[in-house]
């Protein structure tokens, strides 16, 4: 097994240098591939902030990334959460460590803003403001 790092990811995922997407592409077909949460959280930034990709644009391309044979992702039903509440407006690393807290425990943060959409959102962890 291969683990990728980022620019393996997005060299896939917009192909801007076609050599490079091509050998990363190659990778695919070589054998299993593990693309760890850390890589997606930063695909995820680089692919907003310096391609411009909307969040929706960007939860479908990294699904259909991980999507593929012989490619796993690092803790699945987490992932799986967190690009859901991408796709409703979450950012992503927020998404990842409310989907990573462990059953029954309550996620504390100091980001207000957090706490209110977790509470929207189906599935989340409790939230809870330190603030208060």
């Amino acid at each position: 097994m291969r683990v990728v790092d980022t620019n393996v990811v997005v060299r896939i995922l917009v192909d801007d240098d076609r050599a490079q997407a091509e050998r990363a592409a190659a990778l695919l077909t070589e054998g299993e591939v593990l693309v760890l949460k850390t890589v997606l959280l930063e695909s995820e930034w680089v692919l907003r902030s310096v391609y411009r990709l909307r969040r929706r644009r960007i939860a479908s391309a990294l699904r259909g990334l991980l999507g593929l044979p012989g490619v796993t992702v690092e803790d699945p039903s987490a992932v799986a959460r967190a690009l859901d509440w991408l796709d409703q407006g979450m950012d992503l690393a927020d998404a990842l460590h409310l989907a990573s807290s462990p059953p029954g425990a309550t996620f504390v943060t100091f980001d207000r803003a957090l706490v209110r959409q977790a509470a929207l959102l189906d599935g989340t962890p409790a939230a809870q403001d330190l603030g208060r």
